[in-house]
């Protein structure tokens, strides 16, 4: 990216009309790092409590070995290789103490702060990326309609509607080792956008409307429009929902530097 810039991005979370919360999210700003930025959404599966023990598991492994990431030095798509398939583990360990058969999917992108970016997916949760409110890329659910829309006998639209559409094909904690989706994307640009979430959020809208929405609000408005129009239009039968935005903006006279931007994110203190 030529000239300054900085991230801006929000979390959103709801429980739905679901009777536990079995989502999970987390937007990490490095610990040592400036403008390096990990996102994850984690959508449970299995049981009442066996589904947030299990996004909780990915979000604890995404969160331990990103703290340990070196940009520049480690290998970037190693490092999303890494924690999916040691959350996998984890979920898998999960079940062995518990009475459900816990599973998990996993959508998670990693800003370097050189502006190449990164994406690991597995099951149904998803990271579209924009730039404006022009879709350039998306990832392809590892789902049983995705396959017979892969296969030429579905369309979207069809299987957004199919009884089976639910129905996934690979995710976390299954006993074979997880498909694993990826997108790279060599240089971020300014007007550039990220969108991780489950499948409780993206049912709901086209890529079209999440890209208009996005372009058009700064992204906790986004996050906040999106959560409450899916909640509408679930119309009291709405599944848990998780999304983090990441958005490139123009640095601004006067403004932070890059990584600033970053109200809704955690991060640690620098080592003294």
């Amino acid at each position: 990216m030529n000239g300054g810039y900085r991230l801006s991005a929000a979390t959103g979370l709801h429980q739905g009309d679901r009777g536990q919360q079995q989502d999970q999210v987390i937007l990490l700003a490095h610990p040592y790092v400036t403008g390096c930025v990990i996102g994850v959404v984690a959508d449970g599966m299995g049981g009442r409590t066996g589904g947030r023990k299990a996004s909780d598991q990915v979000i604890l492994t995404a969160g331990q070995l990103f703290e340990r990431y070196m940009p520049g030095t480690d290998d970037s798509a190693e490092l999303l290789r890494e924690i999916t398939l040691q959350a996998h583990t984890m979920v898998k360990l999960t079940a062995l103490t518990t009475e459900q058969e816990p599973h998990s999917t996993i959508a998670a992108f990693l800003i370097n702060p050189n502006g190449a970016c990164f994406c690991v997916h597995s099951g149904d949760s998803r990271i579209y990326y924009f730039h404006r409110d022009k879709l350039l890329k998306r990832t392809l659910d590892h789902s049983y309609v995705q396959t017979l829309v892969n296969q030429g006998q579905l369309t979207e639209q069809e299987a957004a509607v199919h009884p089976q559409a639910n129905v996934l094909v690979s995710c976390l904690g299954t006993p074979s080792e997880p498909r694993m989706g990826r997108l790279h994307i060599p240089q971020l640009s300014i007007g550039d956008s990220l969108l991780a979430c489950s499948d409780g959020l993206w049912h709901y809208f086209t890529a079209k409307e999440l890209g208009m929405v996005i372009a058009s609000m700064p992204p906790r408005e986004a996050s906040q429009f999106l959560v409450h129009k899916a909640r509408e239009r679930a119309m009291g039968r709405g599944d848990n929902l998780s999304l983090a935005i990441v958005r490139i903006e123009p640095l601004a006279p006067g403004s932070a530097v890059v990584g600033s931007a970053f109200t809704p994110l955690t991060k640690k203190p620098a080592p003294r």
